[in-house]
């Protein structure tokens, strides 16, 4: 399955100890450098900006030790369009090839889910739930805060059941100002975790209303999954509003980056099936 990826002498695993990956947003795209099981570095462009994306990629290059003089690009992407602009001015600009998760490589996770929900998951939600179980090893909720919010739940098996989706912070803001006549634009910010009042004035009531939306929401269905799962999972936050959750008791872990760890996991996986797989032909032949 790696067979056109860069390889070096030791084997083809080695190779793989160095990783640049790509995920892919609907409003901005995450850049990291993965060395072993540790993402050393990421950054983050706006996703409607192919070409900084791609100079970005060679910054990282340039400034870590990759293995080989073209790096292996892994890409996870929930617009496949906006990844195909990406992937075109990486190899325009350095001529490096970038493998897809989706079109290249599946994402090896297991699942409950219907066969419409398993060809319009997003590759985001999927490997969220691989980095996170690869992290807590047991039961969790898996809140990711971005564009829109996640609200996941990955079993003790690791297995990913699905979940909720309900607009993130910001899109909640933009909604409000976009569909009424005096509502102000806003960007999203915390409450103060010291006060209980209500808001006294039209911004404060706007971010406590949304903050209260997306903490009900997490609470409501985090209480929902454990009542399904007939035991409470661990609530574990990431993305780019995941700060907006800081102050609250129900979140145990705050993890930047796991969609990035989830793609370093489900290369392991795949790497590891492909090695077993080398081992089973071997076993028959003999």
């Amino acid at each position: 399955m790696f067979d056109s990826m860069p390889t070096n002498s030791t084997n083809e695993s080695s190779s793989l100890s160095t990783i640049l990956a790509i995920a892919v947003g609907n409003t901005r795209t995450r850049v990291g450098v993965l060395v072993g099981k540790e993402c050393v570095k990421a950054q983050s462009i706006l996703t409607d900006e192919p070409g900084e994306i791609a100079s970005l990629a060679w910054a990282l290059f340039d400034e870590f030790e990759f293995p080989s003089d073209e790096p292996v690009i892994l890409i996870s992407a929930v617009s496949q369009s906006a990844a195909d602009a990406i992937e075109e001015a990486i190899k325009s600009k350095f001529g490096w090839s970038a493998h897809r998760l989706g079109r290249d490589l599946d994402i090896p996770i297991r699942h409950t889910l219907t066969e419409s929900g398993e060809k319009t998951v997003g590759q985001d939600r999927l490997l969220c739930a691989l980095g996170a179980f690869d992290v807590v090893r047991q039961a969790c909720v898996v809140v990711d805060m971005g564009t829109a919010i996640t609200v996941d739940f990955v079993d003790g098996e690791g297995v990913f059941h699905g979940g909720a989706i309900l607009p993130g912070i910001s899109t909640m803001l933009d909604s409000l100002h976009q569909s009424t006549a005096g509502l102000p634009k806003l960007s999203p910010r915390n409450l103060d975790a010291k006060s209980c009042e209500p808001g006294k004035q039209t911004d404060d009531a706007m971010i406590l209303g949304v903050a209260a939306a997306a903490r009900g929401a997490i609470r409501y269905l985090a209480e929902r999954y454990a009542q399904f799962y007939e035991g409470y999972p661990q609530i574990i936050a990431t993305g780019g509003d995941m700060g907006l959750l800081e102050d609250d008791e129900l979140i145990e872990a705050f993890v930047p980056d796991l969609q990035l760890q989830g793609i370093r996991v489900a290369c392991a996986k795949i790497i590891k099936e492909d090695t077993d797989d080398d081992l089973g032909d071997g076993l028959d032949q003999d």
